[in-house]
Parts: C-alpha cells; sequence; structure tokens
C-alpha cells in the first residue's frame, strides 16, 4: 500500500484538529487560537476527512476477555486500533503489516498478533485526523508527538508506551542571503504557527543565547513556503520546515544553507506512541501495548540488519514522500529512531526529559492555546493525565534476554 506524501503528517498542531472536530467532538472545547490545518503536498490548506484510508469503518476497541499476555490463544483476540499518519518511524507500522508482523485488518492477524491473541487494526490517516479520532476514543492508541499529546490528555488519560523517534536535524531553518543569527533579527520566518516547527524554532533561539521575541515568526503553509522559497520569491529568505522540505530547499538553491535545527535541542521533540488508559484496562489492553512494542523493535532489527535492512528503508521511503534508499540514509540520521529498547527506558527515566522538557512544552502549549491549563504528569506511576511510562518497554527487553 502506497500513497503520496501528505504534509500533514506529524506536524499539524493541535488547534488545527479543533478546527477538523470543533462541533462533533467535546474535547476539543478545551482548545483555543484554531489555526488551518497542515497541507496536503500538492493542494492549499484544506480539512481532512475523518479516517482517511482506513482498515474498517469503525474504530475502538472491541475486546474480548483475554490474559493480556502472550501465548493465551485458546480465546476470542481483543480488537484495539492503532491511528497512525505517514512518518518514517511510525510508517514503520505500515511496512510490518507488509511483512506480516501485524495484519491491520481487522479479523486476520500476523505472527505478534498471534503471540498476544490481539487483532491489531491499523488506521491509516492524516495526523490530525488520527488525533481527533485518538481524542474521541475512536482509537486506542496513536501516534503522535510529545507536544500534540498534551492536549488530548486533557480530557483522556493517557500513556505513553514508547517513544520511536526524535527530531535530530529534521527540523530546521533554513536561510538564503543571511549570514548570521543576527541578521535574520527582525525578518520574518516562515512555517506553521502554533506547531513543532514554532516550537523548535523558538527553543533553538533560546538555546543560542536569542530572545524569540526579536525573530518575527509569519504563518505560511510550509509547503508554499519550501516552494517559495526554493523559487527565491521576493522576502521569503527564511522558512522553518521539516524533512523532506529540509531536504529539498537545500538542494535547490546554492545559496541556501541550515542556519540551525533541531540538533540545537535534543531530544525535545518526540515522536512516539500513546494509548488511553481506558483502552488498557480493557481485557488484552496490555498485550496490545506489548504487541505494538514488539513490532516496533522487530522492524527496528530488521534496519539494523545488512540483510533487511534497504528494503526496510525503501519500504519506509516508499510511504514517506516517495524517497529512494539514499534519501531515506540520510532521514533515518536526522529523524533518529529510538531502536534500542534501553534508549527509550533512558529518555522517559531522564530527569532533563521529566524536569526540564516536558514543562517547556506544557508551557509552550498553554501560551499558544493549544491547551488551557497545564497538563498533569507523570513519570511511570499513572497519577497524571499523560503518563510516560517504561512498563511495555522493560517487559519487551526482559523478554529477550530469558
Amino acid at each position: 500500500m502506497k500513497m503520496r506524501f501528505d504534509s500533514r503528517l506529524r506536524f499539524a498542531s493541535l488547534a488545527t484538529s479543533c478546527t477538523l472536530a470543533l462541533c462533533t467532538v467535546a474535547w476539543f472545547g478545551a482548545f483555543q487560537g484554531c489555526t488551518d490545518s497542515k497541507p496536503a503536498a500538492s493542494t492549499k490548506p484544506a480539512a481532512s476527512t475523518a479516517a482517511g484510508s482506513t482498515a474498517g469503518s469503525t474504530a475502538g476497541s472491541t475486546a474480548s476477555p483475554s490474559t493480556g499476555s502472550a501465548g493465551n490463544s485458546t480465546s476470542k483476540p481483543a480488537t484495539f486500533t492503532l491511528a497512525w499518519s505517514e512518518y518514517p518511524s511510525w510508517s514503520i507500522f505500515g511496512v510490518a503489516d507488509e511483512v506480516g508482523l501485524i495484519d491491520g485488518k481487522e479479523g486476520q492477524m500476523g505472527s505478534i498478533e498471534k503471540k498476544y491473541n490481539v487483532d491489531i487494526k491499523l488506521v491509516l490517516a492524516s495526523y490530525d485526523s488520527c488525533i481527533t479520532l485518538y481524542g474521541n476514543s475512536q482509537a486506542d492508541g496513536v501516534c503522535i508527538t510529545n507536544i500534540d499529546i498534551l492536549g488530548a490528555a486533557g480530557s483522556r488519560n493517557s500513556v505513553a508506551v514508547l517513544p520511536t523517534s526524535t527530531s535530530a536535524g529534521a527540523d530546521a531553518c533554513i536561510v538564503a542571503g543571511v549570514n548570521s543569527l543576527e541578521e535574520l533579527a527582525g525578518k520574518p520566518t516562515r512555517g506553521l504557527e502554533k506547531s513543532v516547527s514554532q516550537y523548535c524554532f523558538e527553543r533553538c533561539l533560546e538555546k543560542l543565547g536569542k530572545n524569540p521575541a526579536d525573530y518575527p515568526f509569519s504563518q505560511m503553509d510550509p509547503e508554499q513556503a519550501a516552494l517559495a522559497f526554493q523559487g527565491k520569491n521576493d522576502g521569503i529568505n527564511s522558512i522553518m520546515v521539516w524533512n523532506p522540505f529540509v531536504m529539498q530547499s537545500i538542494r535547490s538553491r546554492s545559496d541556501a544553507k541550515v542556519l540551525f535545527s533541531s540538533e540545537t535541542i535534543p531530544e525535545e521533540i518526540i515522536d512516539m506512541v500513546v494509548v488511553g488508559k481506558d483502552s488498557l484496562s480493557k481485557p488484552g489492553g496490555e498485550a496490545f501495548a506489548k504487541a505494538v512494542v514488539e513490532t516496533f523493535y522487530t522492524m527496528t532489527q530488521r534496519m539494523a540488519d545488512p540483510k533487511t535492512s534497504d528494503e526496510t528503508l525503501i519500504g519506509i521511503g516508499a510511504r514517506f514522500a516517495k524517497l529512494e534508499l539514499d534519501d531515506m540514509k540520510t532521514i533515518v540520521q536526522q529523524t533518529k529512531f529510538f531502536s534500542d529498547p534501553n534508549d527509550a527506558k533512558r529518555l522517559f527515566a531522564d530527569e532533563r526529559f521529566q524536569k526540564e522538557t516536558m514543562p517547556l512544552v506544557s508551557k509552550f502549549c498553554v501560551k499558544y492555546g493549544l491547551t488551557t491549563t497545564p497538563v498533569e504528569l507523570s513519570f511511570g506511576d499513572a497519577k497524571g493525565l499523560m503518563d510516560f511510562s517504561t512498563k511495555y518497554i522493560s517487559g519487551y527487553a526482559e523478554s529477550q534476554t530469558k
């Protein structure tokens, strides 16, 4: 299954989702300052439809009794949905479907689903639609960033069961005719407001000793901003975008360069899989989380294995912007996968992540109206509305040592 690149994939803001579902989804009532959604790569911004390309017409879990552990094949498998959009560390689930680890169609099961006796329905949709489905409890789990999850967690208790990747240069400020941060001051940088892009822009400036107030960030559709920059349009000399726009913009102009990127703020932009606490508490819920975690790590092992690495990257690239192998090798360096369970556990347990990064993210979300008040966070004790848990990662790691 292939699809064209949709630039709403990962970084559309929660304010976007508010526009999409304002009249029908109650949890968006807590949001303010809604903006346009991220555009498709070949169109102007448009609100996306609620399920995109899905494996079925309904979402949410239809759980049947199960022990929630591997090997229970005597009871009917519980069904759970995972809403995902195309992005390198999330497209991995689409490739897992192709190689038979899971079968995204309801009623059919891959090898890992059989192991855990759960039926995982993959719901492929645009990023803002995934947020809508999850926030409306029509999906049990969702692929989402640590920034965008905070709004949903305000009304649906959530657990991050797995960090999949972090931006390590995939988000960048691209300039032409600007030689320094001092020269950029006062000049507009175009990009998607109230999003990961603006978060990265402001945080990088802070880390580089500058006041973001001196650097205007101007709303512009990211694809259009990239095209205008590449076409040398007057006044478009600085853009804040993400891959593949970063890669394309650098290649298009000999005078283009990266002024700064997410490398300046390591492990602040985190791509994750999040599951509702209500879904985890259902029969089979724990097994669902375990199956998702094992699927991810089985696929990252395929990426690391010389025998299967290229074909796996090609499979991901075919989904993500139809990129070829060489480009994907660059992409996965700038979108760093948490391929080692120990790295994933370290991230969620890290004092900096707990006491600096997530409070900064929460402050950003309140500042721009993505949430009305700070969301209560917790790190493994399940006390917060948004909990970052290493339980399922640790369980997988321990199973590999037996």
